[in-house]
């Protein structure tokens, strides 16, 4: 099968606003191809596992759709208490994770994949920071809720979004709690022969 020279180069397998800022932020130019699949989120899951999962079956999608692309999959998880916070149903569910957030330390988990079929290129890595969030009382939930589209948030928050409000601090990655940890991303795509 030849190359397309037109075709893209690197995709990324995700419709996720704050993955594609972040990745244009390291210079990099890319298309977008939302994979359509359905992800494991059971809420017992191993975080980590489920995370390298999700990614690996976004990308591999992906992949098997444009052979000659350099292709990223990647999904975040927030974990803690033994349980997995994935992206709220409803309102409800997003004001419930973030009083189980409370006062307390959460780890997020990020799984990234790249793959390229043409020449078989398979690349995995998982990354995770802690957050600790301030002890919240309903106004200031109400309040982060009215200012913030929690919906397509894990664990109902974005840190990027008035994070002000509701984090006392972190450690670890700061762009692999908003979703693309751009170190790892960047040694990644390094490896697939696309460094800058």
């Amino acid at each position: 099968m030849t190359s397309d020279p037109k075709g893209p180069r690197l995709i990324l397998a995700s419709a996720s606003p704050r993955r594609r800022e972040l990745l244009a932020g390291l210079g990099y130019e890319f298309s977008i191809v939302p994979a359509e699949v359905t992800e494991h989120e059971a809420p017992d899951a191993d975080p980590r596992a489920m995370v390298a999962h999700n990614a690996a079956l976004k990308a591999d999608w992906v992949a098997a759709r444009h052979p000659d692309a350099t292709v990223i999959g990647a999904d975040t998880t927030v974990f803690i208490e033994r349980t997995v916070l994935n992206k709220p149903r409803d309102a409800a569910e997003a004001r419930a994770m973030l009083r189980m957030l409370s006062g307390r330390t959460h780890t997020v988990f990020t799984g990234l994949a790249v793959r390229r079929l043409r020449d078989g290129l398979k690349l995995d890595r998982g990354v995770a920071s802690d957050v600790t969030f301030k002890a919240l009382d309903e106004a200031t939930i109400e309040l982060y809720l009215s200012r913030v589209h929690t919906l397509d948030k894990a664990g109902g928050y974005g840190i990027q979004e008035h994070g002000d409000l509701i984090v006392a601090g972190f450690t670890g990655s700061l762009t692999n709690i908003v979703g693309l940890p751009v170190d790892e991303m960047k040694q990644l795509l390094t490896q697939a022969g696309l460094g800058r």
